[in-house]
């Protein structure tokens, strides 16, 4: 008898022969690229991969990763995606969505699919904007964000969305940025670990409509004071010369200095648990870029296993033909009330 080996993939192997139509410098370009070098890395056959996008500039994702896909209606990603794992639990499900697309009419979508724990990687990008159709205002943007639907300025609050998946208690959630590829490849290989509900949140610009959205967090000058990286196990320390760190005090993070002269050290700063049960302590980190002065943690925020929704269907339905067997189709639906139509 004789075994075929599995072939050795690149990333070649899933790039398309369409031509990409986003515009020159997208950040879109870099996230592709990363989720292109990643699938080979999987140890995952292309033909067990599904990617699924709605309605958006992210939503080309598709066309360009060679693997089986879907492009479907605006805001329905999830509930297709859903639909997928559960009929085909065997396949890697990822879904492609932008802050418009998930957050506005996919809203209830993404709430639903993260609390159920299905086992799929959604990859949100966001750029604070709605892209596609030429730039209005998104449920991401910043308060007085000033764009063609908002002339004046938006007057609405804008979703945090990490601090969304984790109050639909999401067991998976991370933010990465489209130029740190590094760490962008390394928090994708994690989501595609985990085996429920795995949502990122990818910084990404819009050079076009709003060129400039996440500099304060990308540009080498100056990101090493906005950024704060979350490393499991280790101590939150950032800055240029590494001397500043969040430890909390109460229920409430705190910036302090240390190494000058006030006896604060690495051990009194808040060390990261990405595994801690409680989702209230991600959630405090979720809320760290809304204040004032304080860094934008990026990494993984949240990752712990718990029951996949698919698994427990699976279950449920054995169980249920083992107790009362397989049953007829035609007779159900012809039992009960029925009524001819004429």
């Amino acid at each position: 008898m004789t075994t075929t080996a599995t072939p050795v993939l690149t990333k070649k192997d899933f790039q398309t022969d369409m031509e990409a139509r986003w515009c020159p410098g997208c950040g879109d370009y870099a996230i592709l690229s990363a989720v292109q070098s990643v699938f080979p890395e999987l140890g995952i056959p292309r033909e067990k991969f599904v990617v699924v996008s709605g309605i958006g500039c992210s939503s080309r994702f598709p066309y360009y990763v060679n693997t089986f896909g879907f492009h479907t209606i605006h805001g329905r990603a999830p509930a297709v995606a859903t639909g997928i794992k559960i009929t085909q639990p065997d396949l890697e499900v990822w879904v492609a969505t932008g802050d418009g697309d998930s957050l506005a009419i996919g809203g209830n979508h993404t709430i639903h699919m993260l609390r159920r724990n299905v086992g799929i990687k959604v990859l949100m990008f966001n750029n604070r904007i709605y892209g596609l159709t030429k730039g209005q205002y998104s449920p991401t943007s910043e308060f007085g964000k000033k764009s063609k639907s908002t002339p004046f300025g938006t007057v609405d609050r804008p979703f945090n969305p990490l601090a969304l998946a984790i109050g639909s208690d999401a067991s998976f959630v991370a933010r990465a940025v489209d130029v740190f590829q590094p760490q962008l490849k390394d928090t994708l290989k994690k989501a595609a670990a985990h085996k429920g509900s795995a949502y990122i949140e990818i910084l990404q610009n819009c050079n076009i409509f709003n060129n400039g959205a996440w500099f304060d967090l990308t540009e080498k000058e100056v990101r090493s004071e906005h950024v704060v990286q979350l490393e499991d196990g280790k101590p939150l320390i950032y800055g240029k010369d590494r001397d500043k760190g969040i430890r909390l005090k109460g229920m409430e993070p705190e910036i302090v200095h240390l190494g000058n002269g006030n006896g604060l050290t690495e051990k009194d700063l808040l060390v990261h648990d990405e595994h801690h049960p409680d989702p209230s302590y991600a959630f405090i980190l979720s809320q760290m870029e809304d204040k004032p002065g304080f860094p934008t943690p990026i990494g993984v925020f949240r990752s712990w296993d718990r029951d996949r929704y698919e698994d427990l269907m699976s279950k449920q339905i054995k169980d249920i033909i083992a107790k009362r067997g397989a049953g007829n189709l035609t007779e159900l639906l012809h039992s009960g009330d029925t009524w001819e139509v004429r």
